[in-house]
């Protein structure tokens, strides 16, 4: 079963140029100031930044001999370098089909799409590596670490095929997203969560993530979903799981039931991403995100 376009999707949006450079400056904060070049390898190799220094013995190669050391020793010596390593990025997607809900500017997907696309647009900008694993899809999709304009456009590609329609069998869930990466990422990075994040059992996953990597939760919402409008009788179904329930909205009684539901599902939320100890960001469909992110991740 494949992704759908869902119906009323605008897309990200256009996309400032000086406000993708403010987040860059953000995200790069959030790695510790640590950006691609600036994190050691483990082991001997080429590189920029002085790990050995030892005399010169047969076999090694004449270029590395440091004339400094050599003068005034009176020894040949060679210099060893530590390796640089890349910084590799991790965006978890959801394409759930709670996803293709909103009522603002933009749908939920067409959030989730502009994040996911600048992220990684961000990751390989200073030759970093990007890689991505979708969530709630009928078939998971894993890309590995790549860096350069290919790897962009492969995301760019994937985040933009759609998403889950409904009722679909779901191959990896939010949780098992999560473990995926959690098993394939083994050098520190920078996580990326984008889901609103409507599911089950992600927040063990979640943490156990952040303990080894920067992790960032992108809470996509829509304003609809935080309160029912007066609208009569309503007949709503769950797109995920297909359940049909009926709601008679004139009722004020009915209405705050919602809104406290929904305030306590949000605040539960936020409760298990805090102590995830992950940075938690939440962007609507009615704002503009990007700015929104911007602003957060300053």
């Amino acid at each position: 079963m494949k992704l759908v376009d869902p119906p009323g999707r605008q897309g990200p949006g256009p996309v400032a140029h000086e406000v993708v450079d403010r987040l860059d400056l953000g995200i790069a904060r959030r790695a510790g100031g640590m950006l691609p070049g600036e994190r050691r390898s483990p082991g001997i190799g080429s590189g920029t930044e002085l790990a050995q220094l030892r005399p010169y013995e047969p076999g090694d190669d004449p270029r590395h001999l440091d004339p400094a050391a050599s003068a005034r020793t009176g020894v040949p010596h060679v210099r060893q370098h530590v390796p640089e390593r890349a910084l590799t990025t991790w965006v978890v997607l959801d394409l759930s089909a709670s996803m293709a809900f909103g009522t603002g500017l933009r749908l939920k997907s067409d959030v989730a799409e502009g994040v996911a696309s600048t992220v990684a647009r961000l990751a390989t900008r200073r030759g970093g590596r990007v890689a991505i694993v979708t969530a709630g899809a009928p078939d998971a999709a894993t890309l590995p670490p790549r860096s350069g304009r290919r790897a962009f456009a492969a995301v760019r590609r994937l985040v933009g095929a759609g998403v889950a329609p409904d009722r679909a069998q779901t191959e990896l869930s939010l949780a098992g997203a999560l473990a995926r990466v959690d098993s394939l990422a083994r050098t520190r990075g920078l996580i990326t969560v984008v889901s609103d994040f409507r599911d089950d059992g992600w927040a063990p996953p979640l943490r156990a993530l952040a303990q080894r990597h920067t992790v960032t939760a992108i809470e996509i919402a829509d304003p609809r979903e935080a309160e029912l409008p007066d609208a009569g009788q309503l007949v709503l179904m769950d797109p995920e799981t297909g359940d049909i329930v009926e709601a008679d909205t004139s009722s004020p009684r009915a209405r705050a039931a919602f809104a406290v539901a929904e305030a306590q599902r949000r605040a539960a939320v936020a409760d298990a991403i805090r102590r995830a100890r992950a940075q938690h960001v939440t962007l609507s469909t009615d704002a503009d995100w990007l700015r929104e992110l911007a602003r957060v991740l300053r």
